[in-house]
């Protein structure tokens, strides 16, 4: 009993989880398949990824492994290499304007910014698609010569959004000099400028579409107090006032509107 109460359930979830990735799964991936797709298929399909480790291919289980590792890094891809982080922080200032609390919610505000970023990023995408990922498929080119040619798209999109002054402070932070091409800035270097440049827009969207919800609430509130009504929360009041503001207005096409076309 005593080690019934001692033992942590989280710790045995954990356990279990290092089990499973410690047992072979290669027959459990090569009779996995779901409407015609085979994990065995798949990744022998794909051209063999060299970690630099000398001998044998890796297993299946290892290739699934180092998939997954990859693909969970695609939040921290789609927050803070694309428009994504201007478009959902406008939303959110948005909601809190309208004071509609979760009205919408929070899975549709951003599964809107979700797909509005794979529009405006498409040409993006595209060019990656074109310029890396079908030389790569095809073995015409490198996995490092792969990564380079994905890398220049991005960073030519970022820096094209990113102010001189943000890119010229963590320039001057590592101690680089002026480069000619966007190609040869780093990573580490557009990413942290590109999201500080994107956040300033989104703040500045921000306050332009909060500004008139502020003007609309203390109207509201000059009037209930001209009128002696003290108990009645002047939120309350101006909520219609300020949905049926935007819905004539068209607030939505117009908000989506003007972030598709600060990206061009």
């Amino acid at each position: 009993m005593i080690f019934w109460r001692t033992i942590s359930w989280k710790k045995v979830g954990i356990m279990a989880g290092l089990l499973m990735l410690i047992m072979p799964a290669s027959s459990w991936a090569s009779s996995f398949s779901y409407g015609g797709f085979n994990v065995t298929s798949f990744l022998q399909a794909t051209p063999p990824f060299n970690l630099g480790i000398e001998g044998e291919d890796l297993t299946v289980a290892i290739q699934a492994l180092i998939l997954v590792t990859i693909l969970s890094f695609g939040s921290a891809f789609i927050t803070m290499m694309t428009s994504f982080t201007r478009i959902v922080v406008v939303f959110f200032f948005l909601r809190m304007g309208l004071g509609t609390q979760q009205s919408p919610p929070n899975k549709v505000l951003i599964g809107l910014a979700l797909f509005l970023t794979i529009f405006i990023m498409m040409p993006t995408f595209e060019q990656v698609n074109e310029e890396a990922v079908q030389p790569y498929l095809n073995e015409e080119i490198t996995q490092m010569e792969a990564l380079g040619e994905a890398a220049t798209p991005l960073k030519e999109f970022m820096t094209k959004q990113t102010r001189e002054k943000e890119l010229l402070f963590f320039m001057d932070m590592v101690d680089m000099e002026s480069v000619s091409s966007p190609d040869e800035i780093p990573f580490y270097v557009v990413v942290p400028s590109f999201v500080m440049s994107e956040l300033r827009v989104a703040f500045q969207i921000g306050f332009m579409i909060y500004l008139p919800f502020v003007v609309i609430d203390l109207v509201v509130s000059a009037v209930l107090l001209s009128m002696g009504i003290m108990f009645l929360p002047p939120v309350l009041v101006s909520l219609p006032f300020k949905i049926l503001v935007f819905v004539l207005t068209d607030g939505w096409y117009l908000l989506v509107q003007s972030l598709v076309q600060s990206f061009n």
